[in-house]
């Protein structure tokens, strides 16, 4: 008898799993390699939203859970993963400059928002308002990530690289069946892949295509995030992942003609120097209507669990809502109503 039986090795997924190891239970992770969102993200792990300037309520309890998180992996893989680098968030106004300040009283924007503007010039980028410093920042390289933690995984013989036959599962009361082994419990970390899912795809997971370009602009010399219309994270040797688009109704992973154009065009408009796109990547994020992750058990089938709708903000959340499930199904303690799939109850008359 296994554990845990996790569907999706995304962030989600890895999330999961490593929750389940540190808490000295058994697992066998499925991934068909369906969904790469989370291998192309930027990683950028930042508490606030900066188009509006605003917070979430729990933000340094996430970045403290994740950054604990992380760290540990970096140890058990003997990998760097996590680069702590500011945001600094170039300001297009006076009157953007005034709202920074006003965002940095609030209580839960204060710990992030320096008030101290950054006045420095990057050669190359016109900047006549300065920038604001958002603090306790950086990105996770994801693509590493994922490509080290499956590694681990399949060296234990905990990974299979195969395609899920939802047809193939058997319930009983205390195990759920699956071609022939037994689980104490299944948890589905599909992503986008859910509307694949006949138990969960009920819930309502948009998704929102996002396409960005690992480019090479060896003048720019930048050594933090910086974020304009898009953001530039630097890689090292003049690589920089600039993105990202939003395009709610192309459900494809495709990558675009109209979304690198558009992507070269607010390049071109934050940066003065030559470059050259290296690479172009597309995925789909698995974002939810109210914008908040789906977490919880089927309404019907007991034994089967849903981790998903991280959407933007993976990495950060991950780490955290693995834990929030865990403790669900292990010592039943309760999903806060604003996560938990009980939210979308009302969509089951559909069924």
């Amino acid at each position: 008898m296994i554990d845990y039986l996790i569907v999706g090795a995304g962030i989600a997924g890895i999330s999961f799993a490593e929750t389940c190891l540190q808490n000295h239970k058994s697992i066998l992770v499925f991934e068909d390699d369906s969904q790469n969102s989370s291998a192309i993200a930027a990683g950028i792990y930042n508490p606030v939203i900066l188009k509006r300037f605003t917070g979430f309520n729990n933000s340094q309890n996430q970045i403290d859970i994740a950054k604990f998180f992380y760290e540990k992996i970096e140890h058990k893989l003997n990998v760097k993963l996590d680069f702590e680098l500011p945001i600094l968030r170039k300001f297009t106004s006076i009157e953007e400059q005034n709202n920074w300040f006003v965002a940095s009283d609030k209580p839960n924007l204060n710990p992030f928002l320096s008030l101290d503007l950054v006045t420095d010039k990057f050669q190359f980028i016109d900047s006549p308002f300065d920038y604001g410093k958002v603090l306790q920042t950086g990105y996770i390289d994801t693509k590493i990530y994922l490509q080290y933690y499956k590694t681990f995984l399949a060296k234990h013989n905990w990974f299979v690289n195969d395609c899920f036959n939802y047809n193939l599962m058997h319930f009983h009361d205390d195990f759920v069946e699956y071609n022939g082994s037994k689980f104490r419990n299944v948890v589905f970390a599909e992503g986008f892949g859910i509307h694949n899912n006949p138990f969960f795809n009920y819930l309502p997971l948009d998704g929102t295509k996002g396409e960005l370009l690992i480019i090479r602009a060896s003048k720019l010399n930048l050594e933090v995030i910086m974020n304009s219309s898009i953001y530039f994270v630097p890689l090292g040797d003049a690589l920089y992942k600039v993105g990202a688009t939003y395009n709610w109704d192309d459900k494809s992973s495709a990558k675009t003609g109209a979304g690198k154009k558009e992507l070269l065009e607010k390049i071109e408009s934050v940066i003065d120097c030559e470059f050259e796109v290296i690479e172009h990547l597309a995925g789909i994020r698995p974002t939810v209507k109210d914008r908040k992750p789906l977490l919880g058990t089927h309404f019907n089938h007991k034994r089967i669990h849903v981790l998903n709708g991280l959407g933007t903000r993976g990495v950060l959340l991950g780490p955290e809502m693995a834990q929030l499930l865990f403790d669900c199904i292990e010592n039943h303690i309760i999903i806060p109503w604003e996560i938990n799939i009980e939210r979308f109850n009302k969509y089951l008359i559909f069924k």
